[in-house]
C-alpha cells in the first residue's frame, strides 16, 4: 500500500526512546511511514502505539549487532512495505564512560563497537538494494565525542569516530544512487518529559550553549528529516555537528 500511495518509508534503529524516538516523530510529521527497530521489544511496541497518532508506524524487533536479526528485519520491511527510502542508524550503547583505559576489557570494547559501529555497517549493507531502488539516503547518528573527549571514553569515541569515517566511505561507494551523511549531536536531554519537568537541568547547563539551551531529541529529528529529504539532494559524505554551538566556544578555567 505504501508503494501505491507513494509514501516514503524510513527505518530508524534504536527508536524505542531518546533521540531515535524524536527522529521517528519528526519523520512521521513530515509524512513518512516509519519502521521502529529496537532490541527492547516492550518499549518499542509502546513507542509505536504512542506515535501511531502521527502516521503509519510499525515496530520490528532488532539487534543491530546480530546479522540474522538485521536480515529478518529487512525482510519484514520488504514484506510489509515493498520499499525503503531512508535509514537512520541511531542504535547504540549510550554510556560513554568505560572506565580507566588500563581496566577496559576487550569484551567491553568489542561489545560497544559491535553495536555502535558494526551495527550501522550491518544495517546499511542489508538495506542497500532497497535504497538503490528508491534513490534513498542513510543518516548515521555519531556524536561530538568523535571530535573531542572526556577521560575514560576510548571505546565510545572510537566507535563514533569510526562511524563518521564509515559515513564518507559509504557516500563515495554508494553514490550517486544513495546519499550518506552523519549527524553528531551534542548534549541532548533524552529523559522523559515528566522527568525533565520534575528534575530540570541547571541554568548553567543551558548557558554553556551558544543557543542558550540544551538540545532535545526533536532537534535531531528535524535535521535528520531534512537530510533524508530531496531538499538535501546535494549533500552527501558530511558530518553535521548539532550541538547548540557548545564545541565552538573557547572555555578557560580561571
Amino acid at each position: 500500500m505504501s508503494e501505491q500511495l507513494g509514501i516514503r518509508v524510513a527505518l530508524v534503529t534504536g527508536a524505542a526512546r531518546g533521540i531515535g524516538k524524536g527522529i521517528a516523530a519528526s519523520l512521521l510529521r513530515a509524512g513518512w511511514a516509519v519502521v521502529l527497530g529496537d532490541v527492547d521489544e516492550s518499549a518499542g511496541l509502546a513507542t509505536a502505539e504512542e506515535l501511531a497518532r502521527l502516521g503509519t508506524v510499525e515496530f520490528v524487533p532488532l539487534d543491530v549487532a546480530d546479522e540474522a536479526s538485521v536480515q529478518a528485519m529487512v525482510e519484514q520491511i520488504e514484506e510489509d512495505f515493498g520499499r525503503l527510502d531512508g535509514v537512520v542508524n541511531n542504535a547504540g550503547l549510550a554510556d560513554p564512560d568505560s572506565g580507566p583505559l588500563e581496566q577496559l576489557s576487550l569484551e567491553a570494547w568489542s561489545r560497544l563497537l559491535s553495536v555502535n559501529l558494526t551495527g550501522a555497517f550491518l544495517v546499511s549493507r542489508q538495506c542497500i538494494g532497497l535504497l538503490r531502488d528508491s534513490g534513498g539516503a542513510i543518516v548515521n547518528i555519531a556524536s561530538t565525542r568523535a571530535l573531542q573527549s572526556e577521560p575514560h571514553t576510548e571505546a565510545y569515541a572510537a566507535s563514533k569516530g569510526g562511524l563518521v569515517a564509515l559515513t564518507h566511505a559509504m557516500a563515495v561507494s554508494l553514490g550517486p544512487d544513495v546519499r550518506v551523511n552523519a549527524v553528531s549531536p551534542g548534549w541532548i536531554d533524552t529523559r522523559p518529559e515528566t522527568l525533565q519537568a520534575s528534575d530540570p537541568l541547571r541554568q548553567v547547563d543551558h548557558e554553556q550553549h551558544a543557543v542558550g539551551r540544551v538540545g532535545q531529541p526533536e532537534d535531531m529529528g528535524e535535521l535528520v528529516a531534512f537530510l533524508l529529504s530531496p531538499a538535501a539532494a546535494f549533500i552527501t559524505g558530511q558530518n553535521i555537528v548539532a550541538d547548540g554551538g557548545m564545541t565552538r566556544q573557547m572555555i578557560y578555567r580561571e
